[in-house]
């Protein structure tokens, strides 16, 4: 056999792992082996939003706080509801009572109060209209607002015509080295598949004012999909 080895790396970066390089390495290969890999590409417009929205509460005693954090929240639920947010949407992300210290140099610290905080985690379908229930959220007793972070729902189409031209290039550079080495392709041996879709980082929200003038506007732009593959050639 006549084995020429055009791009280790490449290899390398197709196999996960040993198991799969140990198959590959199995299977007969009689002309020249070529390693290459390609990206494919495609954007969206996001078709939902999630925002963290929390209620944060002080009083001097435990009790307090939380009831009067809980007579919040359950203000803020009410307004997403009356929006047309469905109970799926709406998730407790974290709940939490903290005592509130005073220090004092030589004393040990005194406890001045406590401070409850819920946080919620929204999901907005209709993202043209998650502007204007934020303001909702805010007047309903919300003071602490982050995100957005934006993402498809459904990616997976976006994702195989990722695929499928990441696969185009991927043949398309193949013919590129076969034909400046004088062979052809006789056949692909091994595809693999890295990266992938995932929804851009959550871009920073200040937190929403109750007295805001002006209606909050968010602008989702697009996202981008795409996806790496290693495909394993046979020339002859």
């Amino acid at each position: 056999m006549n084995y020429r080895i055009v791009s280790a790396a490449m290899l390398a970066m197709a196999m996960p792992g040993a198991a799969l390089a140990d198959d590959i390495a199995t299977v007969p290969i009689a002309g020249t082996r070529l390693d290459v890999s390609a990206d494919g590409a495609v954007t969206r417009a996001p078709d939902i939003a999630s925002v963290t929205a929390g209620v944060v509460t002080q009083a001097s005693n435990a009790a307090g706080a939380m009831a009067e954090n809980a007579r919040k929240m359950a203000a803020t639920v009410a307004a997403l509801k009356r929006a047309g947010v469905t109970d799926k949407d709406i998730r407790t992300a974290s709940l939490s009572l903290q005592p509130q210290y005073r220090y004092t140099d030589g004393q040990p610290p005194a406890i001045t109060g406590y401070q409850a905080s819920n946080q919620l985690t929204v999901t907005f379908r209709d993202i043209a209209r998650a502007g204007s229930i934020l303001d909702a959220l805010v007047a309903a007793g919300v003071n602490q607002i982050g995100g957005p972070d934006f993402a498809l729902e459904h990616p997976d189409a976006a994702m195989d015509e990722a695929r499928a031209q990441a696969m185009q290039k991927a043949r398309a550079k193949a013919e590129v080295y076969a034909k400046a080495a004088g062979l052809s392709i006789k056949r692909i041996v091994a595809i693999g598949e890295g990266g992938g879709y995932a929804p851009e980082p959550p871009r920073p929200m200040m937190m929403a004012m109750a007295r805001a003038k002006e209606a909050t506007d968010l602008q989702p732009g697009e996202e981008k999909i795409g996806v790496t593959v290693n495909v394993t050639f046979e020339l002859q």
